[in-house]
C-alpha cells in the first residue's frame, strides 16, 4: 500500500479553500471608533461631506462604454467592458519608475482577506472587504468618506468554500452595487452610503452566496452566485433593474427537474446531456465570478462553475456532459435569452470551472481580424473563441496537464485514460482543482500582444470509494459537502512523475501569446496565492504577491523595475486612475481568502491597507513586525487509534479549511494546535454550541459530541507527537492513515471492511 504522505508534508493540496470549522477565527480590530461607533483606521477622521462634486451620478451608459478609451478613472471590475485592465495612462513609466513613492497608507480593521479591485472615480475609492463590507476613501488624502456594514450573520461562514470574500462593486448613475455573502443584491447612494433598495437573489436557508463583484450594462445590474461544492445548488445569473431592484431575466446554467416546464428552451436541449437524477442534487454550475459585458453585440458572456456533486458518476451517472457546467456562455443583454456556449471541460469532474476572468480583444488571426474571448480557466488550456459565434478559434495548455492530452479539432479534450478516479485509488492530476489559474484577474497588453496569468503549479488529489461512508468521499451530511477531494488518506495513489509532486505547490507570472498559442517567458513564485494584474502603455505590469511586495515590472520582459513592502500577501489587483491631472497607483494588501486561512510566506498577518502611490510620493510604510509564533500545547491524550481516525475524518472535512494542517504555524486563522487549554476545555462549546458564531466561527451543530471529542483527541495527539518528535512526517503521516483505516472499518458496512 502506498500512503498519502504528502498529505502531511503540505496539505493544503487536498482541501485547502473548505472554509467549514474556524476555530477562534476573530477579526482583528485595529482602528478606533469615533463617537457614533463607526470603527475608524488609525490616524483617519470621518469626513461627512466631499470637497467637491461626486461624479458618480455621471457614470452612465455611455461613460462606461467610452471607459475603453478615458482612463481617466476606473469605473467598472476589470478597467473596461473589454476587461483587459491595460491602463494608457503614461504618466508613470520605466523612465522615473524611481520616483514612485507612497502617497498615503489608509488602515482597515479586517485581517480576513481582502479579493476586491477598487472603483476610482474623481478621486474617490469605491471597494469591498471582508464579510461584504463596502468603503468609500478619498483618494487624494486617505481618509474615509463612509463605510456600510449589510451585517452579514458570521454564521454564513459554513456556507462558503473559500472564506468571507467579495471582489468588488459595480457603479451607475450616482449608486454603489454589491453582492452580500449571503446572497443580497444592495444599492448604495454612492455619496452618503445609505441604502436605496435591496433584494436577496438567492433561496434563503440555502448554500448559496455571493462572492463576485457586479456588473452593470444598459440600466441593468447582473449578478450570480457561489456554492456548487454543496449539495442542492443550481446556478444563475440575474439582471435586476439598476434603479428600482426589480428582477429583469434570469438565466439557469443547469437544467432542473424535466417534469416541470423549463425556465428557457435551450435548457430542455442541455437536459440530454444529462442522466439519471441530477435536479435532487442541484447540479451545481454556478456564475461565481465572471461575467462580461460585450457592447458590441449586446450580450453577457458568463463562466459557469463546477457541478455538484463534482463527480460525474455521481450526479450524472449515465454520464454526459452536463450542459452548462464548465463552460462561457453568452446571453442577449436585454431578455437573458441563450445566445451561443462553449463547453471547456465536458462532464466535468474536477472542479475545472470557467468562471475564471474572460478578456475581450480584437486579434489577427491568420490575417484576418477577430473579435474575440480569451480565457484561461481552471483545466490548463488558453480558450481563444469568436465571440459572435462561439467558436472555438485556438486552445492549447498554459501550463502542465496530465487529464487531457489536447483540444481535438471538434474542441473537445481528448482525456487521458483512467481519471475520472473511478478504481477506489486517489488520483494526483494536474492542474489540481485550484487550477492552473483560478479567479485571480489577467492583464492583455495592447503593446506586447501578450496576456499575463497568475498561474498555478500544483496537483491535486482525485479519489472516490464506492461503498464507503460519505464522510470519507467529500460528502457530510450535516455540510452537505459534494466534492470530490481525496480524503481516504489510506488509499493507494496513481502519481504522474512529470506534474507537480503531491504536496508540492507553487506559482508562477506566466507571459502568454494568444495569437501563437505560447508562452513567452515566465516568473516561479513560491505561492500560487498572488494578487491579480495590470498592465499599462508605459510597458509596466503590476502585481501584488503573498511575499508582501507590490511589484512593478516590464510587461515585455519580465525585469523587475521597482518594488515597495506592503508587509502583507496580497491577493487584490492594483489599479491607476488620475487626480486633478496626476496619475495614482492604488493597491490593497490583505491575506486571506482558502488559501490565505491556512497557509503565509510574511512573518506575520496584519490588519488590511491600502496603499497609493504617486511620482514624488514621499509617505513612509509602516515596518514588519517579525515573526511570533505560539507553542504548541503541552496536553496530551490515550484516545484510542479508532478516536484519533474519526477525528483526523472530521478535522479534514470540518477545520481543515480553516485552521490548515495541525501544528503548523497557520495563516489568517489560528492553528489549533496551538491553543490556550481552556479551547480544549470547551471544543463542544465552540464547536457545536457556535459561542464565537458571531466572531467567524460557524456553529457545527451536524456534528456529534463524540465527533467534537475525536476531533480534539486528533489535534492533541498530532500536537503530542510533534512536540516530542518521536515521529518524522512521513511516518505521522502513515499512522494517521493507518488510524483513519481503522476507524472507517469500524463504521464501514459488513463486507466492505
Amino acid at each position: 500500500m502506498v500512503l498519502n504522505c504528502g498529505f502531511l508534508r503540505n496539505s493544503t493540496v487536498v482541501i485547502s479553500f473548505l472554509a467549514v470549522c474556524c476555530l477562534g477565527c476573530v477579526e482583528k480590530d485595529t482602528g478606533a471608533a469615533d463617537e457614533s461607533g463607526l470603527l475608524l483606521p488609525k490616524d483617519a477622521s470621518l469626513v461627512h461631506q466631499v470637497t467637491q462634486d461626486n461624479s458618480a451620478d455621471e457614470v452612465d451608459d455611455r461613460r462606461l462604454r467610452a471607459a475603453a478609451k478615458d482612463h481617466a478613472d476606473w469605473l467598472t471590475y476589470g478597467l473596461n467592458y473589454n476587461e483587459d485592465r491595460y491602463s494608457l495612462l503614461t504618466q508613470i513609466g520605466k523612465n522615473n519608475i524611481a520616483e514612485l513613492g507612497l502617497a498615503w497608507a489608509f488602515d482597515l480593521p479586517s485581517t480576513r482577506g481582502i479579493q476586491a479591485t477598487p472603483l476610482a472615480v474623481n478621486g474617490i475609492l469605491y471597494f469591498t472587504g471582508p464579510w461584504s463590507v463596502v468603503y468609500a476613501v478619498d483618494a487624494r488624502m486617505g481618509r474615509l468618506l463612509w463605510k456600510y456594514d449589510p451585517e452579514v450573520s458570521r454564521q454564513a461562514a459554513i456556507l462558503l468554500c473559500c472564506g468571507a470574500m467579495n471582489r468588488g462593486v459595480a457603479l451607475y448613475e450616482g449608486a454603489i452595487f454589491v453582492g452580500t455573502l449571503d446572497g443580497r443584491l444592495i444599492s448604495l447612494n454612492a455619496d452618503s452610503g445609505e441604502v436605496n433598495w435591496s433584494v436577496m437573489t438567492v433561496p434563503e436557508n440555502g448554500n448559496y452566496s455571493i462572492t463576485g463583484a457586479p456588473r452593470v450594462a444598459n440600466g441593468k445590474v447582473f449578478i450570480g452566485n457561489g456554492g456548487a461544492e454543496y449539495a442542492g445548488v443550481r446556478g444563475y445569473v440575474t439582471a435586476y433593474d439598476a434603479l428600482t431592484g426589480e428582477q429583469v431575466w434570469r438565466f439557469y446554467t443547469v437544467p432542473g427537474n424535466p417534469s416541470e416546464p423549463f425556465e428557457d428552451p435551450i435548457l430542455g436541449l442541455a437536459a440530454k446531456t444529462w442522466t439519471g437524477e441530477w435536479w435532487k442534487q442541484g447540479g451545481g454550475g454556478t456564475a461565481w465570478d465572471t461575467i462580461v459585458f460585450d457592447p458590441e453585440f449586446n450580450q453577457v458572456i458568463i463562466g459557469v462553475g463546477n457541478g455538484s456533486h463534482w463527480n460525474r458518476n455521481i450526479r450524472s451517472p449515465g454520464g454526459g456532459d452536463n450542459l452548462f457546467l464548465s463552460s462561457i456562455v453568452a446571453l442577449d443583454a436585454d431578455s437573458g435569452a441563450y445566445r451561443w456556449h462553449y463547453q471547456t471541460t465536458p462532464g466535468d469532474s474536477w472542479d475545472y470551472t470557467a468562471t475564471q476572468p474572460i478578456i475581450l480583444a480584437e486579434l489577427t488571426i491568420e490575417g484576418t481580424r477577430r473579435k474575440v474571448a480569451m480565457q484561461a480557466p481552471k483545466n490548463g488550456f488558453f480558450y481563444v473563441l469568436d465571440r459572435e459565434s462561439g467558436e472555438l478559434i485556438s486552445a492549447e495548455p498554459y501550463t502542465y496537464t496530465n487529464w487531457a492530452k489536447r483540444i481535438d479539432a471538434k474542441g473537445r479534450p481528448v482525456e487521458e485514460p483512467g481519471i475520472r478516479y473511478e478504481d477506489g485509488k486517489t488520483h494526483w492530476l494536474a492542474p489540481g482543482s485550484h487550477g492552473g489559474h483560478n479567479w485571480f484577474p489577467m492583464t492583455y497588453s495592447h503593446d506586447t500582444g501578450l496576456v499575463y496569468i497568475p498561474g498555478v503549479k500544483q496537483s491535486g488529489p482525485y479519489a472516490y470509494n464506492s461503498g464507503f461512508p460519505n464522510t470519507v468521499n467529500g460528502v457530510i451530511n450535516g455540510n452537505e459537502w459534494a466534492v470530490s477531494f481525496a480524503m481516504q488518506m489510506f488509499n493507494s495513489q496513481v502519481i504522474d512523475p512529470n506534474a507537480p509532486a503531491p504536496g508540492e505547490e507553487s506559482g508562477e507570472l506566466i507571459a502568454y501569446d494568444p495569437i501563437q498559442q505560447r508562452r513567452v517567458w515566465s516568473i516561479d513564485q513560491p505561492s500560487y496565492y498572488n494578487g491579480g494584474l495590470l498592465s499599462t502603455a508605459s510597458g509596466l505590469l503590476l502585481q501584488g504577491d503573498a511575499e508582501g511586495f507590490f511589484r512593478i515590472r516590464s510587461a515585455e520582459s519580465g525585469k523587475l523595475l521597482w518594488q515597495f513592502d506592503v508587509r502583507s500577501g496580497v491577493i487584490s489587483s492594483p489599479i491607476t486612475y488620475l487626480v486633478d491631472g496626476e496619475q495614482y497607483i492604488t493597491i490593497i494588501a490583505e491575506w486571506g481568502g482558502g488559501r490565505g486561512q491556512i497557509f503565509k510566506l510574511t512573518d506575520a498577518v496584519y490588519p488590511g491597507t491600502v496603499y497609493t502611490f504617486k511620482l514624488g510620493g514621499t509617505a513612509v510604510g509602516k515596518e514588519r513586525v517579525g515573526a511570533s509564533v505560539r507553542p504548541l500545547t503541552d496536553l496530551t491524550t490515550d484516545a484510542s487509534p479508532s478516536s484519533i481516525g474519526n477525528g483526523y475524518t472530521h478535522y479534514l472535512q470540518n477545520c481543515f479549511g480553516c485552521h490548515g494542517q495541525v501544528g503548523q504555524e497557520g495563516g489568517t486563522t489560528p492553528n489549533l494546535a496551538r491553543s490556550e487549554p481552556l479551547t480544549f476545555e470547551n471544543y463542544d462549546l465552540i464547536v457545536r454550541k457556535g459561542a464565537f458564531a458571531q466572531s467567524g466561527m460557524p456553529k457545527q451543530d451536524h456534528l456529534s459530541e463524540r465527533d467534537v471529542e475525536d476531533i480534539k483527541a486528533y489535534v492533541i495527539f498530532v500536537a503530542q507527537t510533534l512536540r516530542d518528535s518521536k515521529l518524522s512526517s512521513e511516518e505521522l503521516a502513515a499512522r494517521l492513515a493507518s488510524y483513519q483505516k481503522v476507524s472507517i472499518d469500524a463504521q464501514a458496512p459488513s463486507g466492505l471492511k
